[in-house]
């Protein structure tokens, strides 16, 4: 019989949990220090970069931006203040119907991406891959995906 939702987590499910809060709050952190001298920006912010890179024109309608990075909305905005701040992004009015906000990655938004991508691919294989074999990354990789779906 399955547990009910409101029974006692196992040990597993409750060391299971507290991990994943530790990694969920310390990681973003060690992605951030990695990449902040060389690269200036936050892991937020370069998710942004990476996202708008990845994108049609280099533009993203806001709530599409926010959608892809995980973030909030009024999160996604400040990210882009910041960005914009640094020159790296900007706004606009949407071209396809001029009713909602575009963020467009700029010239120098690309530049720097290309310089804070080697920096992150070390940190992410530093703290992730180099202490899972390939089985293990790819069922972690299913695991997360199915659980981020029901986020």
């Amino acid at each position: 019989m399955a547990p009910s939702p409101t029974d006692p987590l196992s040990p597993e499910e409750d060391a299971l949990l507290r991990e994943l809060a530790r990694v969920a709050l310390t990681l973003p952190r060690t992605f951030t220090a990695d990449l902040g001298p060389v690269a200036g920006v936050s892991l937020s912010e370069y998710h942004a970069l990476m996202h708008l890179s990845d994108a049609p024109g280099h533009a993203l309608r806001m709530s599409e931006l926010a959608a892809r990075t995980g973030l909030s909305l009024g999160a996604v905005t400040r990210v882009m203040r910041a960005l914009e701040t640094q020159g790296l992004a900007d706004r606009r009015r949407s071209v396809e119907d001029g009713r909602g906000q575009e963020a467009f990655l700029t010239d120098a938004g690309l530049a720097r991406l290309s310089e804070a991508i080697p920096a992150h691919r070390a940190s992410a294989r530093r703290q992730i891959f180099d202490r899972l074999d390939p089985a293990e990354v790819a069922a972690l990789a299913d695991a997360l995906h199915r659980i981020g779906a029901g986020a």
